[in-house]
């Protein structure tokens, strides 16, 4: 019987001489179909090889939460798709971004949303319920954190005006698109043309009912905006790519009523913005380029006029999303 002293380890030592070295050569899966992942639920992951969808598991060398939905994928095991059928993830291949929050700024865990976004849609609405600037904010810092072009996509514009959010955003260089339940929805269409994009916005502001008019029989469920509470209530409940009939992808994502930038430093945002980077080349070392910072060049080179007022006002709003 063993003593309480030893180790379970105890008993495994380095392989003895002549002994064959277990390999480090990793398993070569490049001739194996590549699929986009589409939705994950409950362990299972739809996915879309050459236009065929395909439900797979995640491989044993794959991490319990590895798999994204939007990542690009290497299928092994039976890619048919038939009825019964199940392929196996076994790679992921390298993202070229992966857009992230945390549930609050008290919280420091990453929650990982989409991965392969290049373009990023913060649906708004203008009325019912209110705009939210803090949160659009935030969501325009974490997609600039990710160096995902973002886009303003400001809908019920047949509730309110939408001046007071152009006048806030348009000197920073966000495109800001206006939609109705009723307009027509050429200009999103073309925004949306080629392009992977992630739909992100507070619950009840329009999204699915965008999504559904932009892909007839998408079948995305809507809600209505809460009297008591003002809020959206939850419609969708989890991330889904979409195909869209001219080109390009949509990734609508749950609603939001928080999101979190807790994992995004605030010295990586003004990387952002190249001209203003340019400028703050010549701020002391640590100046985060608040209102009041002390030899801040921001202010220089406005007072200079080499640096609009309004897109330095602008990018100090958004800044403020860190309080």
């Amino acid at each position: 019987m063993k003593s309480l002293r030893e180790d379970d380890h105890s008993g495994f030592d380095r392989p003895r001489r002549r002994t064959r070295p277990r390999t480090k050569e990793r398993p070569d899966y490049s001739a194996l179909p590549e699929a986009r992942v589409i939705s994950i639920d409950r362990g299972r992951y739809r996915c879309v090889v050459d236009g065929q969808p395909v439900t797979a598991v995640r491989g044993r060398l794959i991490e319990r939460k590895g798999v994204l939905v939007g990542d690009r994928v290497k299928l092994d095991g039976d890619t048919s798709g038939d009825e019964g059928t199940l392929a196996r993830v076994v790679e992921v291949l390298e993202r070229t971004t992966m857009l992230r929050r945390s549930a609050d700024d008290a919280d420091s865990f990453e929650r990982p949303i989409v991965a392969n976004a290049d373009q990023l849609f913060i649906v708004t609405a203008l009325a019912d319920p209110p705009p939210r600037m803090g949160m659009i904010d935030r969501i325009l810092v974490a997609a600039f954190d990710a160096r995902i072009e973002p886009v303003l996509c400001l809908t019920k514009a047949d509730l309110a005006s939408p001046d007071e959010l152009r006048a806030a955003y348009e000197p920073l260089g966000v495109p800001i698109l206006v939609s109705d339940p009723e307009s027509d929805l050429t200009g999103v269409r073309d925004a949306l043309r080629d392009r992977i994009t992630v739909f992100v916005g507070h619950s009840g502001v329009g999204k699915s009912t965008l999504v559904n008019r932009l892909i007839p029989g998408a079948g995305r469920a809507t809600g209505e905006v809460s009297e008591l509470t003002g809020k959206g209530r939850h419609t969708s409940t989890s991330a889904i790519a979409m195909e869209l009939p001219g080109g390009g992808w949509i990734i609508d994502t749950p609603g939001v009523r928080s999101f979190g930038i807790s994992h995004v430093q605030p010295a990586s945002i003004i990387g952002a913005f190249p001209d203003l980077d340019e400028f703050a080349a010549d701020c002391p070392r640590g100046c985060r380029h608040e209102q009041g910072a002390i030899d801040c060049a921001l202010d220089d080179a406005v007072a200079e006029g080499r640096l609009a007022p309004e897109r330095l006002a602008s990018f100090r709003r958004m800044g403020g999303a860190y309080a």
